[in-house]
């Protein structure tokens, strides 16, 4: 019998396509609960009002689609609340219309190559996180060059980084590059290098300052404690 706890990590592999973060461990997932005939219920919320409707419309689909695809799930009822675009969102969604059909006359393409640049930017921010400890090991920025994903300890950045590479055709295996071009794919020569690794180290910053202004704007809006919480699920 599927239980709350099999929703919940569906939800986990739901990812705000900015942040790269699990909408779980945001603080997105207001409540989640599953009938005993496999109905699924899930509230989701996100920092303002006026969160971007792109972002948010990716999000509740990609949930929508992770909840539908557990075993013994018969229906699946994904809404968001207490955001401008709701309304248009959930219908749209629920209804399996995509991104443009949902807001006719506003938008005028669906959302694949937006969630293709976020991925690009996580496999950036991905690149620093793996090669921090490696140039604090000692490994020179020419050393770099030389290594594969193999060559990095094996740790939750490294497995992330081969995801989301994994995710746009991009060399994941061991044995593949550890410094690659996130359009190309091509490995990074070492002329190239010193400029690829502070684009990497900005983009992890943005996107980690990103994150924590969303935490306390979420924090702020619905008085909540923490990252992570949960309403009914706690």
């Amino acid at each position: 019998m599927t239980d709350q706890a099999d929703i919940v990590a569906a939800l986990d592999t739901v990812r705000d396509p900015e942040l790269d973060e699990p909408v779980t461990s945001l603080g997105f997932v207001t409540s989640c609960t599953v009938s005993a005939d496999g109905v699924a219920d899930v509230r989701l919320r996100l920092p303002t009002y006026f969160c971007a409707p792109n972002f948010a419309w990716l999000m509740v689909a990609d949930a929508y689609d992770a909840v539908s695809a557990v075993p013994g799930i018969r229906q699946t009822q994904i809404a968001l609340e207490d955001h401008f675009a709701s309304v248009e969102i959930n219908h749209g969604v629920a209804a399996r219309a995509g991104f443009v059909d949902s807001f006719d006359g506003l938008a005028v393409a669906e959302l694949d190559t937006l969630r293709s640049d976020f991925v690009r930017k996580a496999v950036l921010a991905g690149t620093d996180r793996v090669c921090r400890p490696l140039l604090a090991a000692g490994y020179t920025v020419d050393g770099l060059a030389e290594l594969t994903l193999g060559d990095a300890p094996p740790s939750a950045d490294r497995r992330r980084l081969q995801e989301r590479r994994a995710e746009l055709g991009l060399p994941a295996e061991l044995d593949s590059p550890l410094l690659v071009d996130a359009v190309t794919g091509e490995a990074v020569g070492p002329l190239a290098l010193p400029l690829h690794l502070r684009r990497a180290q900005l983009t992890r910053v943005n996107i980690e300052a990103n994150a924590s202004v969303c935490r306390g704007m979420l924090q702020h809006r619905y008085r909540t404690h923490g990252q992570g919480e949960m309403e009914e699920v706690r």
